[in-house]
């Protein structure tokens, strides 16, 4: 049995620069992987694939995107081994934090190495950008801009460590409905996009900018009391990651992230994480 953790990420940044005819929407977005984790444990079997997901509402069938990615690589590879995999679940579900994304991504590597496929993580890549638009940016591993459906991926270098308290208000949104409502027309040539750098927590902090916010936020007017909040315990900036619910504030450092985490989970009213960006 092999153990991996499968890490959560947030949209430091995501412009919406049009729909495409095929519905999908080109996208401008630096995602940052933090250190909220699922657990996930895989073991060889003969054959077949099985994924669980205790005390989780995630299917444990062909409609689980860990399970798409385990069949994906086999058939890829030619291989009538199988695998069962048990996910433990870290990071709120449909959230805005990739951890759907993330987890096929570490799927793939973590059945690359135990089957001795040899892949190269762009292999890995390219099969992950048939599953969804966020598993090309896990396999990567490291802070990126990804453009067009989320795909092409560029690496953000000299991105300050950042100290993040996560909000999720404990309910689910669907990221189709939100790019829905953005109510754009049909392009066919993408936008201009000159990418911005962040040297500076400073910086970061700044920029924060995500289109998707204005669509969530008129269906959920609870998020922007939760964005308030977060700069009332101390956040230099807070932003909605994705295409929410999950909102996060940027803090300056590890111990004012600490306080501001004590003072919401006092609350009870929602689910409080802290976290430290990883790069």
């Amino acid at each position: 049995m092999i153990k991996r953790a499968s890490p959560a990420k947030v949209n430091l940044y995501l412009r919406v620069l049009g729909k495409r005819e095929d519905g999908y929407h080109s996208i401008a977005t630096l995602m940052q992987r933090i250190s909220l984790y699922d657990e996930m444990e895989f073991s060889p079997r003969d054959e077949g694939i099985v994924v669980k997901c205790p005390g989780s509402t995630l299917p444990e069938n062909e409609g689980n995107i860990v399970h798409k990615a385990a069949k994906s690589l086999l058939l890829h590879a030619s291989c009538s081994a199988g695998v069962e995999i048990i996910i433990k679940k870290g990071i709120p579900v449909a959230a805005g934090l990739g951890g759907g994304s993330s987890n096929a991504a570490t799927t793939l590597m973590t059945l690359n190495d135990l089957m001795e496929f040899n892949y190269s993580a762009q292999d890995l890549m390219e099969i992950g950008a048939g599953l969804g638009a966020d598993v090309p940016f896990f396999v990567l591993g490291k802070t990126a801009w990804a453009f067009g459906i989320g795909d092409r991926l560029q690496v953000a270098g000299n991105i300050p460590r950042l100290w993040f308290v996560l909000i999720n208000p404990l309910f689910e949104v669907s990221t189709k409905m939100i790019y829905g409502g953005l109510n754009l027309r049909l392009t066919t040539k993408e936008k201009k996009f000159t990418v911005p750098r962040f040297c500076t927590v400073d910086g970061v902090v700044r920029a924060l900018h995500n289109d998707l916010e204005r669509v969530t936020i008129k269906l959920h007017p609870i998020l922007q009391k939760i964005k308030q909040l977060l700069i009332a315990q101390g956040a230099l900036g807070s932003l909605m990651s994705g295409s929410g619910p999950t909102v996060f504030g940027v803090f300056a450092d590890e111990k004012s992230a600490l306080d501001a985490e004590e003072k919401l989970r006092a609350e009870g009213k929602w689910s409080v994480f802290r976290a430290r960006s990883v790069n």
